[in-house]
């Protein structure tokens, strides 16, 4: 191109056949560099000439493109590999947000980290800029941390494996820099996986918010005995229709995604993360003919628990509170979706396959 421009320029790819440069003082849009979108647009630059063109243009890469970064700081693997992810973002000019543990335990004040972040509308916002994608580097725990941090906010999260099956960390460390490249690149799709909804309510059937500080869960929402006590009775309606009284050490209410994560150790069903529906599984039940049961994701769930102890645990994707008997709870899809990031062949039958030496 003989023409220079002083202002920032951006990368797109047309049709995914050619690329072209624009100039950002020729865009209109104000939010163009803050989003991986699809969008039409009637003048673009190739070569030398200034043609029309009504065309789907693809944000393939901007530089202003905004990562954050969740991460175990406790564990060496993870810091290892939160640099070589730093190093790579620094190359491309990507900015990037570190979770306030993550920059302190590698001592880097350049970086923003997420006390910064605000909440504007439905996106994590810094200075205006928008997150476009969240790296969780570690294990499904850390996934699961960074889902309920992120919240309703529609941001995209990839996980980056550093722990052990990884079910929802999928990406191996020996793969970064691909998967990454391709991330740039928009070579990527996006899961939606649902997600379950827990909340309490007292004697008077008032709603009781703040008890669990999370509410929301990814994996599973389980009702469990505390310590060594005796087993729960464990009362179960489903839509307002009796079901059950569960003599057990506990029930776990799972998501399609959760399937592969308490629920399997339990004895409970796997299912596809793409499914939709609910699992219920008793823990330790006492009888023989009470068995794990699948039913469709509206359905809602109202529990009450009998302890000889007067109280029992509640678990949000591991997050425990103790509960009094005397508070009832109501389980329901969550009103919003985790954006699962997905790259490569990676994919839930694979993962059967490596994770669980299946087809061996």
């Amino acid at each position: 191109m003989s023409v220079f421009f002083a202002s920032l320029f951006l990368c797109f790819r047309v049709n995914n056949t050619c690329s072209i440069i624009l100039p950002t003082k020729l865009l209109l849009f104000s939010d163009i560099c803050k989003k991986k979108v699809i969008f039409c647009m009637n003048i673009c630059i190739y070569a030398k000439n200034i043609v029309p063109l009504q065309s789907e243009i693809k944000l393939a890469y901007c530089g202003l493109m905004t990562i954050a970064i969740f991460g175990n700081a406790m564990k060496t693997d993870t810091l290892i590999e939160v640099r070589h992810i730093l190093q790579f973002m620094t190359e491309k000019g990507i900015h990037v947000l570190l979770s306030q543990e993550l920059r302190q335990e590698l001592n880097l004040r350049e970086y923003p980290s997420f006390p910064d972040v605000t909440v504007n509308g439905e996106s994590l916002d810094v200075n205006g800029e928008t997150v476009d994608f969240a790296l969780s580097v570690g294990g499904d725990g850390t996934f699961l941390t960074s889902a309920a941090a992120i919240g309703d906010k529609n941001i995209p999260i990839l996980g980056i494996n550093c722990g052990h099956l990884g079910f929802l960390a999928e990406v191996q460390s020996q793969d970064v820099d691909d998967i990454l490249h391709k991330l740039v690149a928009g070579e990527y799709t996006i899961e939606q996986r649902s997600m379950l909804a827990l909340s309490v309510f007292d004697k008077e059937n008032n709603k009781r918010d703040g008890l669990i500080m999370a509410p929301n869960a990814l994996n599973e929402i389980a009702i469990l005995k505390e310590g060594l006590s005796s087993m729960l009775q464990i009362e179960l309606k489903v839509n307002g229709e009796y079901l059950h009284t569960y003599n057990s050490d506990g029930l776990v209410i799972a998501t399609p995604t959760g399937s592969t994560a308490y629920n399997l150790s339990i004895g409970g069903p796997l299912m596809a993360p793409q499914s939709r529906g609910i699992i219920l599984t008793p823990i330790a039940p006492h009888s023989l003919t009470v068995k794990p049961l699948v039913v469709p994701d509206d359905w809602k769930f109202d529990i009450r628990v009998t302890s000889r102890y007067d109280a029992f645990m509640a678990s949000v994707d591991g997050r425990s509170q103790s509960l009094s008997t005397d508070l009832s709870l109501h389980v329901e899809r969550a009103p919003y979706t985790v954006k699962v990031v997905q790259i490569g062949d990676n994919s839930f039958l694979k993962s059967l396959r490596t994770k669980l030496n299946w087809g061996k």
